[in-house]
Order: structure tokens, then sequence, then C-alpha cells
């Protein structure tokens, strides 16, 4: 009976291994971090670049974008840095940096959309943080968000101290544990080690379900899409999915929402008061 126990383990650790393979880590291959964005944006200067680097070259568009935007020539670094995004190329720094260009460009939903990127790919990271909370002082929209249930508020914060990848190599390490454990209850023979074993099982399955739970919740996140930003200058939100439908309010650029049920070129959105109503699709960007 207990060999039978342990293939079963075994075979558990197997499968969970095998499936975190699956899950590919976002490349990093960016580095730096610009400065934070300043309230008065600086006046931008002519482009100062002529040559742009090679499109197959991440390392130099990086080099020359960074340049630009110390330069204060902040839509070549736009361009340079969107050019690596074209090639494949995502990382948080990336992302932080485009949005910082955007925000010296006075672009607000730009920056806030790639803010919430980078913020999505490191969610502990406090520059990130930082930044997001002053650009979204720029938006005109006053959203008085529903109070949440403190124990929610609790888990989400403890869930973003890393992202879904960390958390699945983490609960990983915690099945490891939890079979060790278990091996250790059904092997040993000293009853002290037997008692040790079971209640060390217990305490590594429940963080093997808490962690599980923190990486499917934040890749759920991430590849759902849920959350986008208005990118139009003023968006009006309808009754129904259709133009002649009664308007509801307005929205503008740099505006948060949660995106629900889509038709055709219309989403149901709902934003952080609870109210929500349709707005046409191309005036926002999925997150």
């Amino acid at each position: 009976m207990r060999r039978f126990f342990i293939i079963i383990a075994l075979l558990a650790l197997s499968a969970t291994f095998a499936q975190a393979q699956t899950e590919q880590p976002m490349p990093t291959e960016a580095q730096e971090q610009q400065g934070q964005p300043q309230e008065q944006p600086q006046q931008e200067q002519q482009p100062l670049f002529t040559m742009k680097p090679s499109p197959n070259n991440p390392e130099a568009l990086w080099d020359a974008a960074a340049a630009a935007y110390n330069a204060a020539d902040y839509l070549t670094a736009i361009e340079y840095y969107t050019t690596i995004l074209d090639g494949g190329r995502h990382s948080a720094e990336l992302y932080y940096n485009l949005a910082n260009a955007y925000f010296k460009r006075e672009q607000v939903g730009e920056a806030l959309l790639n803010y919430n990127r980078a913020l999505r790919l490191k969610p502990a990271d406090e520059d990130i943080r930082h930044n997001l909370a002053y650009a979204e002082q720029s938006t005109k929209d006053s959203i008085e968000q529903i109070p949440e249930f403190f124990l929610s508020t609790w888990m989400r914060s403890v869930r973003n101290l890393m992202g879904g990848n960390a958390w699945t190599i983490l609960s990983i390490v915690m099945l490891a544990l939890a079979l060790t454990m278990a091996l250790i209850y059904l092997l040993a023979q000293p009853l002290t080690m037997r008692k040790a074993g079971f209640y060390s099982m217990a305490v590594f399955g429940l963080l093997f379900i808490i962690t599980t739970s923190f990486a499917w919740s934040a890749r759920t996140e991430t590849t759902a899409r849920r959350e986008a930003i208005i990118m139009s200058s003023a968006a009006s939100i309808k009754s129904s999915p259709d133009g002649n439908a009664t308007e509801l309010f307005v929205l503008h650029e740099g505006t948060k929402v949660r995106v629900g049920e889509v038709m055709e070129k219309w989403a149901e959105v709902r934003i952080a008061d609870g109210r929500k109503g349709w707005i046409e699709i191309d005036r926002i960007e999925r997150i």
C-alpha cells in the first residue's frame, strides 16, 4: 500500500513539473529604467538621430532609444522602443521606458497603458507603481472606487509580491516538499519522525494550494486581459451596443475600465464605481 502512495506521489510531482515547463518567461533584455516623469514635460527638441538602427538589433535600438530620451527627442525614443516591441521582445523595463516617453509628450492614454503593462510583468516594482499613480493624476475623470472587502485587498497585495511565473515555481517547490514529507511519514519508523512528516506535509500542502491559486490568478489576469484603457480624448458610454442608444456618461483618455461582454464593434465596460455601459471597441486598448 505504501508503494502505491509513493508511485502516485512521484507521478503527481512529475506531471506538475511538466506543466510548469510550458510557461515561457517574458524576455527581459532591457536592463535600465529611465527617470520618473515630471509635472511639466520638457520642451521637445527636433529629432537628433537620422540613422535608425536595424530592427534586428534590439540592443542597438535600446541604446538609441535611451540616447534619444536623454536628448528630449521623445518621439524618436517611442519609435525605437515600439520597434523592439514589434520584434517580439517584451519586458517591464521596456514598457516602463515607453510609458515615460509617452508621458513626456503628454499622451496620457498611451502612458497609462504601458505603465499598467509594465506593472503586470513586475507587480512589486515601486518605480512603476509611483509613476503610474503620478500619471493617473493627469486623467480628467474622477471616479470613486467601491470599497473592497479587506481580505480581498490583502490577498491581492500578497499576490502582487511576485509575478505568475514566480508563483508557479514556488508552488512546485511547495509540492515537492509536501511529497517529501509524505514519504517520510509513510516510510519512517520512529513515531516522532512520522508525526513530524505528517504535520509538515499538511503545512506544505496548504502552502501548495495557496501558491497555486496565486499563480493561476496571475496567469488568468494576464491571458484574459479584462482591463483596458480609454485611448480617445472622450468616449460616450451607451446603454446598449447601438450608436443611437442613450448616452449614460462620458469617459476620457486614460481612464481604466474592465471589459465584459463583446459584441461586434462594441464592448461592455465597468468602471471602479460600479457603473457600466457599452463603448465602441476601437476607443479602448486592452492592457
